[in-house]
């Protein structure tokens, strides 16, 4: 009898480890996982970016890469401006007025992600010797894809417009993208 009693604390002792040991395993796993599917300091890093556009000539244009894909930075003038002002929305694929796509005291700056929304090419147009297609911005030569001066689809086989992205002035010569 005390044999039996033996081998039953033994056999509690040894599901009591094997319980423990299992609960362990299992929370190391779970973390171990969870921490391979956060984001990396590199990545957190290019969460967001600063450029600084006081070299920019009405005119002119910059490229900054965040996230891994090109952003173009476009200083307009005031008649590329209007130019966008005046184009009727019913002329649009993507509907979307010159303001929503820019913002408010800052409209000669226009922000947009560079990679064309048909097949994820980078449209032309950034320097002065590309082709900027029949409306003045971008052009996509992949399959004709042709953008205004406001990044908004014109012409060719892209759905949508040029994204904007989350963007603020930090200064008058400082943007803040991301």
């Amino acid at each position: 009898m005390a044999e039996q009693v033996q081998d039953e604390t033994k056999r509690d002792f040894l599901a009591l480890s094997a319980y423990v040991t299992l609960g362990v395993g299992t929370v190391a796993g779970t973390l171990g996982i969870l921490s391979s599917l956060t984001p990396s300091a590199d990545v957190l890093a290019l969460a967001s970016i600063e450029v600084d556009i006081a070299s920019l000539e009405p005119g002119q244009a910059i490229t900054a890469m965040w996230r891994g894909k090109p952003v173009f930075i476009r200083r307009r003038t005031a008649a590329q401006i209007d130019d966008a002002r005046g184009v009727a929305l019913s002329a649009l694929k993507d509907p979307q007025t010159d303001a929503e796509r820019t913002i408010e005291g800052k409209e000669e700056y226009l922000v947009v992600v560079g990679v064309c929304t048909h097949l994820g090419c980078i449209p032309k147009g950034q320097k002065e010797a590309d082709v900027r297609g029949d409306f003045g911005g971008w052009y996509c030569p992949c399959h004709g894809s042709h953008y205004d001066i406001s990044g908004r689809i014109r012409k060719g086989p892209a759905p949508a417009n040029l994204q904007v992205p989350e963007y603020e002035f930090l200064s008058d010569t400082n943007i803040k993208i991301g």
